[in-house]
């Protein structure tokens, strides 16, 4: 499993939208969520639980909880975190005992993530104090799972792949626009764990890429793993990890 979670980019506009006053970073280990400074310094745990996606204010941390309840099942909510003051808000009235991923509007008032209360998985958000919680997008069992959901910039659409797409999907569930994965990079496709993250003034697409090229690396037999920006607007992708750098889950 990747464990780092949010990693401090260093391209222009893809660097702030979890970094704000206090430019915190969260990330996993361990199978428990911390922040610590942008370099790296005063690190801090928060809490039990994994996939950790900071604030754009930098207060809050959402997260995974995770419960296991035999030798084969788990259960997992959602959760919020104050960094302040380390205190957890369960959302317990999410129904469904399996969520992940979670992504913050803009504005810190919603959180975006994905669900299974029945045999498939559906796109669902909640205000970020665990109330309203309501499903964008739900599954169907003749249709690939949407993963790694992230909001739009503007908070009116969101993001997500199916290992072969990147889609665009309104809050009326609406297909808004679609990209075939392997056209917008060569050689390149996703997996389920393949991260999608808006930069901070909503123009461009940062991908984590599985890239088919030989890596070089004898203890590595995967793909090799890119980040890429995807413009909207001129539908242009650029490489922004050079080859032979394992690079992936930016932010």
């Amino acid at each position: 499993m990747r464990k780092l979670i949010s990693f401090a980019f260093a391209f222009a506009s893809f660097s702030a939208i979890a970094f704000t006053a206090d430019r915190h970073i969260a990330f996993e280990r361990n199978n428990a969520v911390y922040i610590a400074n942008l370099d790296g310094t005063d690190e801090k745990k928060i809490a039990d639980g994994i996939f950790p996606a900071i604030s754009p204010d930098g207060t809050r941390v959402a997260f995974n909880t995770v419960e296991k309840t035999s030798e084969t099942t788990y259960v997992r909510h959602m959760a919020v975190a104050d960094v302040a003051t380390g205190k957890v808000n369960l959302f317990k009235d999410v129904p469904s005992e399996n969520s992940y991923y979670p992504s913050w509007t803009a504005d810190g008032k919603q959180i975006l993530f994905t669900t299974r209360p029945h045999e498939v998985w559906d796109l669902a958000a909640v205000n970020s104090d665990g109330t309203n919680f309501h499903v964008l997008k739900p599954g169907a069992q003749n249709e690939v799972t949407c993963y790694s959901p992230v909001w739009a910039h503007d908070g009116q659409s969101v993001f997500c792949q199916d290992m072969t797409n990147i889609y665009q999907i309104g809050l009326d569930s609406a297909v808004r626009a679609q990209w075939k994965i392997s056209k917008i990079v060569p050689k390149g496709d996703m997996s389920g764990d393949g991260r999608i993250d808006v930069s901070s003034d909503g123009k461009r697409l940062l991908l984590s890429i599985d890239m088919g090229e030989e890596s070089g690396r004898k203890d590595w037999d995967g793909p090799l793993p890119a980040l890429w920006a995807f413009d909207l607007q001129s539908q242009k992708a650029t490489r922004l990890t050079p080859k032979k750098l394992f690079g992936w889950d930016g932010v």
